[in-house]
């Protein structure tokens, strides 16, 4: 299989447009669609790196065909050593931790009315 069907079938099971997939690695749509076409030219080896990690596939199977197309979804600990299995909950966690802290503290509000509305529940 080409490089450019395994960087089409990456970008797909991420679920994500070319201009998605363009937006996140710093490209434009037309160089994801140059990828992506069997006589367009390849992406740089940092590049390929970088995509690789965005559709959550292996590096070894995106450059080489060869390996597993997808690393087990494995938990990863958060700040504190909790370990976040849920791809939700860890992306959360990256958005909080991105977020400027008047943000920051709106979510911790936000999650404290839920705790508050939980506990009255139980």
């Amino acid at each position: 299989m080409q490089l450019s069907m395994r960087i089409r079938i990456a970008r797909q099971r991420a679920r994500l447009s070319q201009e998605a997939l363009a937006a996140q690695l710093g490209v434009t749509r037309g160089a994801v669609a140059n990828w992506e076409c069997s006589v367009g030219v390849m992406p740089a080896t940092t590049r390929l790196e970088r995509l690789a990690q965005v559709t959550g596939v292996c590096f070894e199977w995106l450059a080489t065909g060869r390996g597993p197309v997808a690393y087990e979804k494995a938990a990863e600990p958060t700040a504190e050593g909790e370990w976040v299995a849920d791809p939700a909950e860890r992306r959360l966690v990256q958005a909080y931790r991105a977020s400027s802290r008047p943000v920051q503290r709106m979510l911790e509000r936000l999650a404290e009315i839920q705790l508050v509305g939980e506990r009255r529940r139980a």
